[in-house]
């Protein structure tokens, strides 16, 4: 194995941050960075996986008790990831007083801002993607965009994260230091994969609609959501998926026959929760959570050929969004969620990301309006209506 993948870097700005319910996993100081692209990372003997292997095997040697391995892995698989052993890491309770608005801390003046695609250029891809159904195999296909902010000064991380635990309180927030310098920051509504012991979660979201002011209209646009034709077909792609992939590996496994509705503050989800007990306990939380990563929640149906189509029409790469963001110690146990709802803090530049599932069922217009409630997320964390 090539160690320059693998090698003890010095310990410079890196804080990690993990929060799941009311718990929160801090780690901080980099002993080793592991860039090595997953590619076929869920499967047994593999390099990736060799590659983590090893590395919390150095930790242990080097006297942690139970080694963690932190941070996030790309949209494309065949990418370098962006993982770490850290130095220090240890769990704590949630801080409830930790949150902050951003009217409290503030943020720089905004200078300008683009999107990538525009409205017309989305829209477009939109187009694109549906008279490509008609004449492919593809179902699925998951288009995003790219809304770039620049602000007149540095952007103070740690309020930005405060803002956003205001605003979504039961999100998996995350905090993860990129290898170029900037951060990547977010609060995913999405978990992809948690393992304990034998047993584990998955609960994909697919097919969304903008939460409402009014208590009896916002009441209404769920149900309107729950018996959506379009959105419960989207939604069906992404479990049935997720089913058969895991249902090999084990003992028993449970799916429910209908989705139920998940509400952020801006948005209702459908989402289905999946459970169950592994044949072989000694298969890590990472490695099923790459079995499953890209699901056609992020990227489309069937997998390969949806994954074709959004090269094709994105205009930029996606690199971390769309990806998964988490952490697995030495015992296999661990969580991995979508890095959706996020964004990327580089001085005074932050690049925020959304994206919407389309199906041939879809419309362009309706496509554009749910990607900028997506964006809603975060540009209300910088105190920016969407």
């Amino acid at each position: 194995m090539c160690h320059e993948d693998m090698a003890i870097l010095p310990d410079t700005k890196t804080k990690f941050l993990f929060t799941s319910g009311e718990n929160e996993l801090h780690a901080d100081g980099i002993r080793e960075r592991i860039t090595v692209p997953v590619r076929n990372g869920g499967a047994a003997g593999n390099f990736f996986k060799k590659a983590v292997d090893e590395a919390l095997e150095r930790a242990k040697s080097a006297g942690q008790e139970n080694p963690i391995v932190v941070g996030a892995i790309p949209f494309d698989l065949g990418e370098v990831s962006c993982l770490y052993v850290p130095e220090n890491h240890a769990w704590r309770v949630r801080d409830a007083g930790e949150s902050l608005p951003v009217s409290q801390f503030g943020m720089p003046a905004l200078l300008e801002q683009r999107s990538l695609p525009d409205e017309s250029g989305f829209k477009r891809a939109v187009r694109h993607a549906i008279v490509n159904f008609q004449h492919s195999d593809v179902r699925k296909a998951v288009l995003s965009v790219v809304r770039e902010l620049q602000f007149a000064g540095p952007i103070d991380v740690d309020g930005l994260l405060r803002s956003l635990r205001a605003q979504n309180k039961d999100g998996y927030q995350f905090q993860v230091p990129l290898p170029e310098g900037g951060e990547l920051i977010g609060v995913s509504p999405e978990l992809l994969l948690r393992k304990t012991g034998n047993r584990f979660v998955s609960n994909p979201l697919a097919g969304s609609t903008k939460r409402l002011i009014d208590p009896a209209a916002d009441k209404d646009a769920g149900e309107r959501l729950l018996i959506s034709e379009k959105d419960r077909y989207e939604h069906r792609l992404v479990v049935e998926d997720i089913q058969r992939i895991l249902e090999p590996h084990c003992a028993g496994l449970e799916v429910p026959d209908h989705p139920s509705l998940l509400s952020t503050a801006t948005l209702w989800h459908l989402s289905t929760r999946i459970g169950g007990v592994l044949d072989d306990p000694s298969v890590t939380a990472l490695q099923l959570a790459c079995m499953l990563h890209p699901t056609p929640a992020v990227c489309g149906y069937p997998t390969e050929l949806a994954h074709r189509l959004i090269r094709f029409v994105e205009p930029f790469e996606r690199g971390l969004f769309t990806g998964m963001v988490g952490w697995c110690d030495a015992q296999g146990n661990g969580e991995w969620v979508i890095t959706i709802r996020c964004g990327i803090v580089e001085h005074e530049t932050i690049r925020l990301f959304a994206g919407a599932g389309i199906v041939e069922a879809s419309q362009p217009d309706s496509e554009w309006a749910e990607v900028q409630t997506k964006l809603g997320t975060m540009l209300n964390a910088c105190g920016i209506a969407a």
